[in-house]
């Protein structure tokens, strides 16, 4: 049974991490918005229990990414806490202790990808993939739905996720057209085993509560019920706030707090949200007190003679009609991943360019996926990067998913050492995700 307390809170400002001393991704995002809390009494209320955050340890992240050439030296101590403050978070609401949490934690995480070279996008460690991955391996889970409501399209989640059908990554987002990282578009929906498994709507500029909660009710919420997780994540940025300086949105305080009451999320996590005065310590508020069951209807950002834009009947009519198309891809979802699998054979591969510009690394990568009959086929990776003041590294993985049947991961294996054999790249790893272990080999 529950204890009265309904939100557990975990809180890591980072006051020793930071991009550069006036970036937008700081501490005070996180400083105001405590002080809102303490001011308004949130800590006094037996529905809300404060948690510490833990210390991730490297094999957390090890389960998740690859790091070049380890991810040890890409990181500092701030990004484990924050990691750490995640699964603090999910083991408050796993063990029963609470019926949901709430990590606000930073460094963010959305945009790292499997593989890590440096820092994009504010982020370097993906820190809801670490704790989804911490909680298959703690706790047994199989289906984990993650919802992903920053401005920005979370492409370094979806690319974690992106041959995993037991994991549904939804992100909603402004349009990749008009903001970073310009990806998260509808035909980005998974490799043929997943796919169906990655839902992108990207949104139009000047989007409001009202084109939000259309898309919510008639398409995430539904799309939730048919998958049934075991576990709803929330990415929860907050960057769609009318008075973001960052993007072009047009979401109050409110819109933000009715969409935590109807996504009912267990575990949600802090991503973006540079309003750091205007608009972050009512929007946690409203989270804060939505997820926790308690009145939320007074929390009112003040306007300063800014109020949220009109959303347009263009617009409206652009998400209605947004909304239809993806209402008859997902009634028809085990059909096309069928012909997906059918199309590609044996093999699935693509090339992308991936650009860190947090780091001014470029990176080339080569990924392929075995399209496997009895399991969700193993992959290899092979990646360069170069930058200024980088030089180049190169690194060649291989990767075994969960519950891999014996002839993939005898050829995961079999590609790693005709891999290394030729001696092409200068790191060579094998990760493999039933036994949870990363090894440079």
């Amino acid at each position: 049974m529950f204890t009265k307390a309904n939100l557990g809170l975990v809180f890591f400002p980072a006051f020793d991490w930071a991009i550069s001393p006036t970036h937008p991704e700081r501490q005070e995002r996180l400083l105001y918005t405590r002080d809102q809390i303490v001011e308004e009494g949130l800590f006094d209320l037996p529905e809300i229990r404060e948690y510490k955050p833990k210390l991730a340890a490297i094999a957390d992240l090890e389960r998740v990414h690859i790091g070049v050439p380890g991810i040890a030296s890409l990181i500092t101590d701030a990004h484990l806490v924050s990691a750490g403050g995640a699964i603090a978070a999910a083991d408050a609401v796993l063990q029963r202790q609470v019926k949901r949490s709430f990590a606000l934690v930073r460094p963010p995480g959305h945009h790292a990808m499997r593989v890590v070279h440096g820092t994009r996008g504010f982020c370097t460690v993906n820190i809801e993939a670490i704790m989804a991955e911490y909680l298959r391996h703690t706790y047994g889970l199989q289906k984990i739905a993650i919802v992903d409501t920053d401005v920005h399209h979370g492409d370094g989640t979806q690319d974690i996720f992106y041959h995993d059908p037991d994991t549904l990554f939804i992100s909603f987002h402004q349009d990749g057209r008009t903001l970073y990282p310009g990806t998260g578009f509808m035909e980005e929906m998974g490799s043929p085993n997943a796919f169906g498994s990655t839902i992108n709507i990207p949104l139009p500029p000047g989007t409001g509560d009202e084109g939000l909660h259309y898309v919510l009710d008639n398409l995430i919420l539904p799309m939730l019920a048919d998958f049934e997780p075991e576990v709803i994540v929330n990415s929860a940025g907050q960057d769609n706030h009318f008075s973001d300086p960052l993007a072009n949105m047009s979401i109050t305080a409110q819109g933000y707090a009715k969409l935590a009451d109807k996504l009912k999320a267990d575990i949600a996590v802090l991503e973006g949200g540079y309003s750091i005065e205007d608009a972050l310590p009512y929007v946690n508020t409203g989270i804060i007190l939505a997820m926790a069951g308690l009145d939320y209807s007074r929390v009112i950002e003040p306007d300063k003679g800014r109020n949220a834009p009109r959303q347009t009947e263009q617009t409206t009519a652009y998400i209605r009609k947004q909304v239809a198309e993806w209402q008859q891809v997902w009634a028809v979802r085990d059909e096309m991943k069928q012909r997906e699998i059918k199309k590609s054979g044996d093999s699935w591969q693509r090339k992308r360019s991936i650009y860190y510009d947090d780091s001014g690394i470029r990176e080339q990568q080569q990924e392929k996926i075995r399209i496997c009959p009895k399991c969700y086929g193993y992959q290899t990776v092979a990646t360069q990067a170069e930058g200024t003041g980088f030089g180049c590294q190169s690194a060649y993985a291989a990767i075994i998913p969960r519950q891999a049947c014996s002839a993939c991961r005898r050829e995961a294996k079999d590609a790693l050492a005709a891999a290394k054999r030729a001696a092409q790249y200068q790191y060579y790893f094998l990760q493999d995700k039933e036994q949870s272990i990363l090894e440079e080999i």
